[in-house]
């Protein structure tokens, strides 16, 4: 029952991180129907430019994180502006591809900069443990879960009331009428971009709280899309109740089924599941079922 409960909880605040990266791809393939391949990357590498900021250069931790997020918002208009937007009016396939492009350049240059495999983030959170019923939780679990909660909140309130919010939901409708609005779509492109990499970078920073920085980040975002296939291509909600049921199946799971099989069979769990979900609910638990004309 100890374990149980342990499992449960700290597969619950993971799934939440999970959830808060997965969040980033919904929000690209709702504004631009592109698919992000590259979301473990940039999680990889916006782990070790925090490691750099705080470790290499010295910053303070709260001037180190505002510049980690000056970087991905930067990063990700880059990203947009002169990866993405030549490749207009291309064929979706052309638009996937160089996204897998990027992710090998992504990886690359971290591999370049960091060639060592693993190292740690400074302690970012309080180290006293949280007695939880019979549980023991380090608090970065929980920090991690209260932070992905707010800032999916926050993030739901933008796009429920304000004005550039409202555009991008438009444009996942119908970018033809948002144009015709006065509002450029490509605005909403670099806007989605930004947004999804400062997620990936806060989702990175979580996962290597809670762990290390290794290149074993590349799998969380793998995970993290894993998320999007269950709870829908196209829906918040669907990322944040999707993420919590990937995190308990990979932790319960894992942790029941590691001494009946073998040591890595945690990190096959959300393949499986996405494998499962194809062949059930192909459109996700709260995707958007499309009929198109062949």
């Amino acid at each position: 029952m100890n374990e149980l409960l342990q499992y449960t909880i700290t597969g619950i605040t993971v799934g939440m991180v999970y959830a808060l990266i997965a969040l980033g791809f919904v929000l690209i393939w709702k504004s631009s129907g592109v698919a992000n391949l590259a979301l473990g990357q940039l999680v990889l590498l916006f782990s070790w430019f925090t490691f750099g900021m705080l470790e290499q250069v010295g910053m303070p931790v709260w001037l180190g994180l505002i510049v980690v997020v000056l970087f991905a918002l930067l990063l990700g208009w880059m990203i947009e502006r002169f990866v993405l937007r030549p490749l207009i009016a291309q064929p979706i396939l052309s638009l996937i591809t160089v996204t897998l492009g990027l992710a090998y350049l992504i990886e690359g240059v971290a591999t370049t900069i960091w060639p060592w495999s693993i190292d740690a983030l400074p302690r970012l959170f309080p180290q006293e443990p949280v007695h939880i019923g019979t549980a023991v939780v380090s608090q970065e679990y929980l920090w991690a879960a209260v932070i992905s909660l707010v800032l999916f909140i926050l993030l739901t309130l933008y796009f429920k009331y304000s004005r550039m919010g409202i555009a991008m939901r438009a444009t996942a409708d119908d970018q033809m009428a948002v144009q015709a609005c006065g509002i450029p779509v490509t605005k909403i492109f670099s806007r989605s971009w930004m947004f999804a990499c400062v997620l990936a970078a806060v989702g990175g920073i979580l996962m290597s709280s809670i762990g290390s920085i290794s290149y074993g980040l590349v799998h969380t975002g793998l995970k993290a899309f894993s998320v999007v296939i269950l709870g829908g291509l196209d829906s918040f909600l669907g990322a944040i109740v999707a993420g919590p049921i990937i995190g308990l199946a990979e932790n319960i799971g894992g942790g029941y089924l590691t001494p009946l099989t073998w040591p890595g069979v945690k990190d096959v769990i959300p393949f499986i599941i996405i494998v499962i979900v194809m062949f059930l609910k192909p459109y996700g638990l709260f995707g958007e079922e499309r009929i198109e004309r062949i």
